[in-house]
């Protein structure tokens, strides 16, 4: 159901840097890219992820309570990339481990302060 989400990001060149880095460690490429924005899937058919520069020119903000969640297919990519957005400059927000029932997650907030999660069930 989900096409794509948008983060807002006040410097586009440093997201870019971070989540190149980020989404990469799960195959994700940069698919769409224009002055103001910058997408990236893992296929062009999946789910995709962009940052973009808010177009009204006011600056970005955190929206209080969004959350993007990024699903994986294991607890060690859980891991791994939760570990990667510490090491590029994003804040703890719950480190990985168990949540629940069969549900595996770490919480990260990236360098504009947009709140993820990477999970996995199982």
């Amino acid at each position: 159901m989900i096409g794509y989400v948008t983060l807002g990001t006040n410097d586009l060149p440093r997201a870019a840097a971070f989540y190149d880095a980020l989404l990469g460690e799960i195959g994700a490429k940069r698919f769409m890219e224009g002055e103001r924005f910058i997408a990236w899937a893992v296929s062009p058919t999946q789910p995709s992820l962009g940052v973009i520069k808010p177009y009204d020119g006011k600056a970005a903000t955190v929206g209080n309570g969004t959350m993007v969640a990024l699903l994986v297919d294991s607890k060690d990519k859980v891991d791994r990339l939760h570990a990667k957005a510490l090491s590029l400059g994003g804040t703890d927000e719950g480190p990985a481990g168990p949540r629940g029932d069969g549900f595996y997650a770490g919480y990260f907030r990236d360098l504009d302060g947009n709140k993820l999660n990477v999970f996995c069930f199982g």
